[in-house]
């Protein structure tokens, strides 16, 4: 990065170090993305890309790592039942919580989401989701997916009337989700491994709190009356055509999209695709919009979940 442009003959001499140990540090960067160029001319990429991408990484081998060690949890539960005698109720018992401010509700519901092992279940009345909920929950959802969790999602009928909403539910198909439609329910659900449970405080008004629950005989209710909910909805079928599931980037986007996550200025991003500053950065702004990324970093996130780079 302080020396843009080095070629990889220069490199050890300019780091006085040894030959080798250079060309395998460049070849160890190479493999990770974070340089870019061939014998000619090295560039780093950007940092904030750079970081990013190796933070996310480290957490899809952290989350392998979590799946192996949360597998333990059924052998101790079963051990614990094992023991337990009703003269000796000692072990662990699960408990009832009260979540009354939103983003308490929203941390929660992210904490679960990242330790899911095997199933989520939800519910979900709601009649459209706006681009915030889904840039919220789209890096959640295809984490889960990508570990091979479970998900099963039910919505109502009329959420498919709104076509960023239905977009959304496409690309979780798309990447192996179960999704059915019922044509009106209430009922708010989200039940994580069958072992906690979120449910509304108040169903008249969500914006009340949440309960979160994971009492076994009140888990298993709750469970009970999203399997009777899912039985009775259809299977989600898109018989829609016309629109596909994720647009087609045409060739000057793709290429855009590879610049702006792998250069630091726009004016470098602009001379590789052979186009003025201006519009180069009228290419990364359609983007950020396509995306719906309010950044740079975030639009290299999504990006990759989306399988484009």
């Amino acid at each position: 990065m302080r020396n843009p442009g080095t070629s990889a003959a220069d490199l050890h001499v300019l780091l006085h170090r040894d030959e080798d140990a250079v060309h395998r540090a460049v070849a160890r960067l190479h493999e990770l993305q974070l340089l870019r160029g061939g014998e000619h001319t090295l560039l780093a990429a950007d940092p904030e890309v750079a970081v990013t991408r190796l933070s996310e990484d480290r957490l899809v081998y952290l989350h392998t790592q979590l799946q192996n060690v949360t597998r333990t949890r059924p052998i101790i539960e079963s051990l614990y039942a094992e023991c337990r005698s009703p003269t000796d109720p000692s072990g662990p018992t699960g408990g009832i919580e009260r979540l009354e401010q939103l983003d308490r509700i929203r941390h929660r519901i992210d904490d679960l989401s990242f330790f899911a092992h095997s199933e989520i279940l939800s519910a979900e009345p709601y009649a459209a989701l706006s681009q915030e909920n889904i840039n919220h929950a789209r890096p959640l959802d295809l984490r889960c997916l990508r570990r091979g969790v479970r998900v099963r999602n039910l919505v109502r009928k009329e959420a498919l009337d709104d076509r960023r909403t239905l977009g959304y539910l496409r690309e979780l198909v798309g990447h192996g989700a179960e999704i059915r439609v019922a044509p009106d329910f209430t009922e708010l659900i989200l039940v994580y491994d069958r072992h906690t449970a979120l449910v509304p405080l108040d169903p008249q008004d969500t914006s009340r709190g949440a309960l979160v629950a994971q009492e076994s005989g009140l888990v298993a209710n709750i469970i009970m009356l999203f399997e009777r909910l899912w039985d009775d909805a259809e299977p989600f079928t898109d018989t829609e055509e016309a629109e596909p599931q994720e647009p087609e980037l045409s060739d000057i986007e793709r290429r855009a999209l590879h610049a702006m996550c792998t250069v630091h200025k726009d004016e470098i991003g602009a001379r590789e695709l052979g186009v003025s500053l201006r519009t180069y950065r009228r290419h990364v702004a359609d983007l950020l919009r396509l995306l719906g990324a309010s950044n740079r970093a975030q639009a290299a996130l999504l990006a990759r979940e989306r399988g484009w780079i």
